[in-house]
């Protein structure tokens, strides 16, 4: 019964011409109102002459609202602009009525028009005091009326300045909002214990759980314009072991049409938590780059591929060749994209591997710019399998880089991992070969080759992102490799920005690498994605050590031994000046690895390898065996 109730009250607006008339009607209470003030509330005034003004009074009041239009708004959504609109409206009130007065005392028009100065002066005044006061007490009594029939969030603002006042105006006029503000969160020490709109401002320090229980907190919302990264992590791991949920409201320049709505304050994303500021790359050059242009993906189904290809289409390519032999993904992306009507694109199902199919597709089309994004890239998989590693990651490379000499492609973009430098795995080590091969490619025809060398993306297929999410969805525990081990992490959107500015930036031969800002520990990930999910760690989600996998290191590396970097235009993206190589040496050995047949045994394959590779040691690997036969 009560759930009909609120839902009649819910979806009923009262008619506009209604509240036109109510506007009137408090208009002619407040000129009698008038009158007893001027007047000491003592009738020492003509009140029959009073009541006969009363109609003059309504007259030029509905002329009034009717120009301003103050009786549109919906009074339950009453806001700042409905506020500016009444008092427009009740001064043009007042200046009819004063024009009206100047002209009856200079021509003596009627005794009607004969209204007192002071009178019309206060009458202004009691008109915006009560037409505002009515229209608010009418908005707040609407949505205490639906409160009380849902359930509500005491919420803190984190953040007493403008921000935080502007977050606080957005609940305080969403009358669908469920939040209601208990109070405000500021690390400066001159506002902690002060009150804005009466609430009182607290310090972080404050906050802990006897609060959280006596206050019923269950939510804290960020609203600190340019928050340190650092900072917002700081807040988050002190507030997550209360178990209360933290939000952050959007920069400024993402508010709609300049205002803030609740619907905008989000939860704090995995992403935000990196202890680093986003990395932005905006480059005007990219346009001309990518004009007219074949442009060639391959990979193009996977989480790297597929986000590379979503950038390019926002440029005037030519065409957009998708490759990738996984059908399902690349059949899914081929959908979005006519979703989105997007045009000039191509799936193609094939193999990097197999080099009849490349050579056919190259003189089919033609690309100008090739994206290398193909790759197997499963560390403990290719460890057990160095024979399928080689065969993509290094054959596949091979033959790929090889066809865009011949057939003069403008632009090979190789898409590379941090595995690769000072590799412990099969996997890094084949990415790093494939690293020197296009190396060895520059000077051989038009064609510039550029490596782009970055960490673990968040959220891709295989990360820990996705596995501690589907850890945590079946109760978990969360497993980690090792307490200390660490990772540097970027999302799938920078990675590909990365790739599509090296290929704008590049000349040929570059190693173009991130300054990707500190690793994060994965054991801390696991902790803030526990409590993000809104559980508690050990009590709800515990986490367990497994040990590290065959391969794996602890910490990972952007630069190899002996490399060092140049800068770049972009103070987040350097170039790797890499070790001076035998080019005619390392080709050699890179074309007998990529003769290897499937019946060789693994460890022939990996002491090839390693051959190529001198400062690849394996770590927790079969093939430690390799390297103390080498010492």
């Amino acid at each position: 019964m009560a759930n009909k109730f609120l839902h009649r009250i819910k979806n009923r607006y009262a008619s506009k011409w209604l509240v036109l008339v109510f506007d009137v009607v408090v208009v002619m209470f407040t000129f009698l109102l008038a009158y007893l003030i001027r007047f000491n509330f003592k009738v020492d005034f003509n009140l029959v002459l009073v009541l006969k003004q009363l109609p003059l009074v309504a007259l030029v009041s509905l002329v009034s609202f009717l120009l301003v239009k103050s009786h549109h708004g919906v009074v339950r959504y009453t806001g700042f602009r409905d506020l500016v609109n009444i008092i427009i409206g009740t001064n043009i009130l007042a200046t009819i009525l004063i024009l009206v007065t100047y002209a009856n005392r200079k021509f003596d028009l009627h005794e009607i028009l004969n209204l007192s100065g002071s009178v019309i002066y206060i009458h202004l005044m009691l008109n915006i005091l009560f037409l505002v006061g009515a229209k608010f007490f009418i908005k707040s009594l609407y949505r205490s009326l639906i409160s009380d029939f849902r359930p509500h969030s005491k919420v803190l603002i984190y953040g007493a300045g403008n921000s935080g006042i502007m977050t606080y105006d957005a609940i305080q006029s969403d009358t669908k909002s469920t939040l209601e503000t208990i109070g405000f969160i500021d690390d400066h020490p001159n506002k902690i214990g002060k009150k804005i709109n009466l609430l009182t401002v607290y310090s972080l320090d404050q906050i802990d759980q006897d609060f959280v229980d006596k206050h019923e907190l269950s939510e804290v919302i960020i609203s600190i314009q340019n928050i340190d990264p650092g900072r917002l992590l700081s807040i988050t791991t002190q507030l997550f072991p209360y178990r209360v949920k933290v939000k952050i409201v959007p920069p400024v320049q993402n508010w709609i049409d300049g205002d803030l709505s609740v619907q905008q304050i989000k939860d704090i994303k995995i992403e935000d938590l990196l202890g680093r500021k986003p990395i932005d790359i905006r480059n005007p050059v990219l346009e001309e780059e990518y004009d007219n242009q074949v442009i060639l993906v391959t990979g193009a189904a996977g989480s790297i591929g597929s986000e590379i290809a979503r950038k390019l289409t926002n440029f005037r390519y030519k065409k957009l060749l998708l490759l990738d032999s996984a059908e399902s993904p690349l059949y899914d992306l081929e959908q979005e994209f006519k979703r989105q009507e997007i045009d000039r694109f191509e799936p193609i199902v094939a193999d990097v591997r197999d080099q009849e199919r490349m050579s056919f597709i190259f003189e089919k089309y033609n690309p100008k710019i090739i994206f290398h994004a193909a790759a197997y890239k499963h560390v403990p998989l290719m460890e057990n399998s160095p024979y399928e590693a080689v065969r993509v990651n290094v054959n596949g490379t091979s033959i790929v880089a090889d066809l865009a000499v011949k057939h003069g492609t403008n632009k090979f973009v190789l898409v590379s991992t941090d595995k690769a430098v000072n590799p412990t795995n099969v996997m890094g080590a084949t990415k790093r070969i494939a690293e020197l091969y296009v190396t060895c490619l520059k000077g051989n025809g038009r064609t510039k080759f550029i490596t782009t060398r970055f960490g673990n993306v968040l959220g891709s297929n295989g990360s820990v992102i996705p596995l501690f999410k589907k850890q945590i969805e079946k109760g978990g525990p969360i497993t980690v490799t090792h307490p200390d081990i660490t990772r540097y992490f970027m999302t799938i959107s920078e990675a590909s920005q990365l790739v599509l500015e090296a290929a704008s930036m590049g000349s040929g031969g570059e190693i173009f690498v991130f300054d990707m800002g500190k690793s994060v520990k994965i054991l801390e990930l696991a902790k803030n994605m526990i409590f993000l999910s809104g559980l508690r760690y050990p009590e709800d989600i515990d986490i367990i050590i497994t040990g590290l996998r065959p391969g794996e290191k602890i910490y990972e590396e952007l630069l190899a031994d002996g490399e060092n970097t140049t800068s770049t235009y972009h103070d987040k993206i350097m170039i790797a000046k890499t070790k001076p190589i035998d080019r005619d040496v390392v080709v050699k050995k890179i074309m007998n690895l990529g003769s290897v047949k499937s019946t060789n045994q693994n460890l022939e394959i990996v002491s090839w390898i390693k051959d190529i590779i001198p400062e690849y040691i394996s770590n927790n690997s079969m093939y430690e065996v390799l390297d103390d036969t080498k010492n």
